[in-house]
């Protein structure tokens, strides 16, 4: 699990990791869709304005369990050890490589709409979520790449156990921009080296000049 100490954004040298796409199934028989739809609308799903379970539960919808993933990931959750473990309620993986980037996104898109979703039976869905790019920074160099993109990335949920859990993929890190700079300041804060300190300040300017 990635345990990032205040130099240690720079020094690590890890290669990147690419978002897998999730495996198709063959197409359902219509009446079966309809029926499974019925089941999550009826049986598992909740209505937008409600709270996620801190479990995960599977009386809760799945799309709440990726939004709060995603938002706890925008939140830099994943940027050290111990805040990761407030994502373990939602996934089903307790691991992650060192990254080596970590993208930076303006907002995300959750769809509640079933419609949306790729439904593959009433305890397994699939959800797209469009992250709104603005660039990312890659660790091993410290330094900031600007590039404006929608990126889709298809969760894959299932019921594990009773609670609803993110099997895949397993991507880098995406975080806030207001994230990323206070993140970046404060390794610019405890860093004792005058150099390493400044490229981080360069960063922190780099990073301020997103619009």
């Amino acid at each position: 699990m990635l345990d990032v100490c205040p130099w240690g954004i720079v020094r690590n040298l890890w290669a990147v990791c690419k978002i897998h796409p999730v495996r198709r199934v063959n197409p359902l028989p219509k009446c079966l869709i309809h029926y499974l739809v019925i089941l999550a609308v009826l049986g598992l799903a909740v209505t937008s304005s409600a709270q996620v379970s801190p479990s995960g539960s599977m009386r809760r919808s799945p799309a709440e369990v990726v939004k709060r993933y995603v938002l706890l990931d925008r939140k830099g959750a994943r940027l050290n050890a111990p805040s990761f473990e407030t994502l373990t309620p939602y996934i089903d993986w307790r691991e992650e490589p060192a990254w080596g980037r970590v993208v930076v996104i303006e907002k995300t898109t959750v769809p509640d709409d079933y419609r949306k979703w790729e439904i593959l039976n009433n305890l397994e869905v699939i959800i797209p979520v469009t992250f709104y790019v603005q660039g990312a920074v890659y660790l091993e160099t410290a330094t900031f790449v600007p590039e404006e993109t929608m990126e889709e990335v298809r969760f894959h949920v299932k019921v594990v156990e009773n609670f609803w859990r993110i099997l895949d993929p397993m991507i880098p890190p995406h975080v806030g921009l207001k994230r990323m700079v206070s993140f970046v300041r404060e390794a610019e804060t405890k860093e004792q080296d005058e150099a390493h300190r400044r490229i981080l300040a360069e960063l922190v300017e780099s990073l301020q000049k997103v619009k």
